[in-house]
């Protein structure tokens, strides 16, 4: 039996765009002779498609397009995932077509409710297993998170008669080191039952998400046969054959990949998500603020290569504040990336508003509501040539910003979609660092990496000024937002006791800004935003 592992990127909605990419793919694998075509987790309506599956035109839509993709399929099997309402329920199905038409329907058991996933509000959980006898071999259909209890899932498979194969359909997003953790758990459970596990994965950007493929065969001891492309569409072919019960898996296009370290797997997630994100919106071209510091050098650079370099626009928004050293940075990211770029000076409209403002007693330009000015005039000025001209705005504040309120409503939050949102600055250093390696020469310059961090909105301005060193910042803020960690805890690991509590107050108070930040690319185990849910008003002392 030939075995094919799809791994599309589907468009949650796109319910005729993603029918018409499945039988493309399986008419494709049935031309190099797959006899068993699998596809991820509800690719045919997207993962994941929230709230539209409370609306009954969507499900019913989802069945009709199912149907349609059945029709199209003759000779070979194909397992499909869909949402679908059965006996008055939503599910999470994984569908078995035959012959043009269903034949059987498994129905998602184990429904994750916890970090990015809320499936307990829109499914319904199955009750019992779905074996498919496929050419002399007995495959045992499953879904995502089905496999991560193998106790619970041992209820509902019958190992008595013996499995050859457990299929494992997925849409299981990324974050840095997730594909070891899945790996491990595929391990598992080929020893568990003794059997081959064919794992496939969907791929691609969807809002905040970011599903990396690598979908895997692995033999009944746990060791991978095979492995599909990380973070791109890819068919992965296994040929299975059994011999006095013993299974053996061959792979159809044996190649060796080399394993992605943490800084390449970051950096193809984030270019897949913003250019899913960008492309699945109906946007061609992205414009930032290219000030010259190093997080919108990284945004540029990412950008650059997710969206092809003439649809980005880079636009530098100097003030008075700004150093002619910054400035001339950020001609010099443009020119390296070959993207456009544009000066726009914002002395007089920061000089007309601020005598605007002069109308009211008590109005300075000493203060911080007068630096927050310049961020907000910048703003303003992006939103505006977005809104002439169609380019979404991409925003530059990395995640260790993010998570005090490092930045301002209104300024340098404004735009579209949050590139590194998710991305501590320690990190930001790293994959700078790492786009240089990468183009072996100096695409972001030097200078922009060992520059003291200021915003530049007032003389001789540094980030320590309002912050801890960076080093000291990321690691109380892994300790505290990713692991949950109290003050008396983080204190224990050696950090300074006030420094602890002012980060842990500026992360409380800064609640009500994240909220009002657009999305952007997951690729922490917590993140802001779908991961970490905080009430915005909230008196509870960490």
């Amino acid at each position: 039996m030939r075995l094919a592992l799809v791994q599309l990127n589907p468009t949650v909605g796109d319910l005729g765009g993603n029918c018409a990419k499945m039988v493309q793919a399986a008419r494709c694998a049935q031309s190099r002779s797959a006899d068993l075509i699998v596809f991820p987790e509800l690719c045919l309506c997207g993962y994941p498609p929230e709230d539209l599956l409370f609306r009954t035109e969507f499900l019913e839509r989802s069945r009709t397009a199912l149907e349609q993709f059945a029709r199209c399929i003759s000779d070979q099997t194909v397992i499909a995932g869909c949402a679908l309402k059965l006996d008055s329920h939503c599910y999470n199905t994984a569908s078995i077509i035959e012959k043009g038409a269903i034949q059987k329907i498994y129905r998602k058991i184990l429904l994750p409710n916890y970090g990015v996933f809320d499936e307990k509000r829109y499914f319904h959980p199955g009750d019992s297993s779905v074996v498919l006898d496929k050419d002399g071999f007995r495959v045992a259909v499953t879904i995502c998170e089905d496999l991560w209890d193998l106790q619970r899932l041992d209820a509902y498979l019958d190992r008595t008669q013996g499995l050859d194969l457990i299929i494992n359909i997925a849409a299981s997003p990324f974050h840095a080191g997730k594909s070891l953790v899945r790996q491990q758990v595929l391990t598992d459970c080929a020893a568990h039952f003794n059997c081959a596990v064919a794992y496939c994965n969907l791929v691609g950007g969807q809002d905040e998400l970011v599903f990396d493929g690598r979908s895997l065969v692995m033999d009944a001891r746990g060791r991978q046969v095979a492995r599909a492309s990380a973070f791109d569409e890819d068919c992965l072919m296994v040929d299975i054959s059994k011999n006095h019960d013993a299974i053996t898996l061959t792979p159809v296009d044996p190649q060796e990949t080399a394993p992605l370290n943490e800084l390449e797997e970051i950096w193809q997630a984030l270019v897949v998500g913003t250019r899913d994100y960008v492309r699945k919106n109906g946007f061609t071209k992205a414009a930032l603020g290219l000030s010259g510091g190093i997080d919108s050098s990284l945004v540029a650079a990412i950008a650059a290569e997710a969206l092809d370099k003439e649809n980005v626009i880079g636009i530098s928004m100097p003030s008075r504040f700004n150093s002619p050293q910054t400035q001339s940075d950020a001609a010099r990211v443009a020119e390296n990336l070959q993207i456009s770029f544009h000066t726009v000076p914002i002395s007089e409209p920061l000089q007309a508003l601020s005598r605007a403002l002069d109308g009211v007693e008590g109005w300075n330009e000493h203060g911080l509501a007068y630096e927050n000015l310049q961020a907000r005039i910048r703003g303003t000025l992006l939103m505006s040539w977005s809104n002439q001209f169609g380019w979404l705005v991409l925003t530059t504040g990395n995640k260790s910003e993010t998570a005090v309120g490092y930045t301002t409503l209104y300024g340098d939050s404004a735009g579209g979609f949050a590139v590194i949102k998710d991305v501590p600055k320690t990190m930001v250093y790293q994959l700078c660092r790492y786009v240089n390696k990468k183009a072996g020469r100096e695409v972001i310059p030097n200078s922009v990496i060992s520059r003291i961090p200021s915003a530049e909105l007032r003389d001789n301005q540094k980030d320590s000024d309002s912050l801890p060193e960076y080093d000291i910042l990321d690691a109380i803020l892994k300790l505290y937002v990713e692991q949950g960690r109290s003050a008396d805890q983080i204190v224990k690991e050696g950090f300074n006791e006030a420094q602890v509590s002012r980060v842990i107050r500026l992360v409380d108070r800064s609640e009500f800004k994240r909220r009002q930040s657009p999305p952007g690319v997951r690729i922490t185990p917590l993140a802001f935003g779908r991961d970490r849910r905080m009430p915005i008003t909230n008196r509870f002392n960490a």
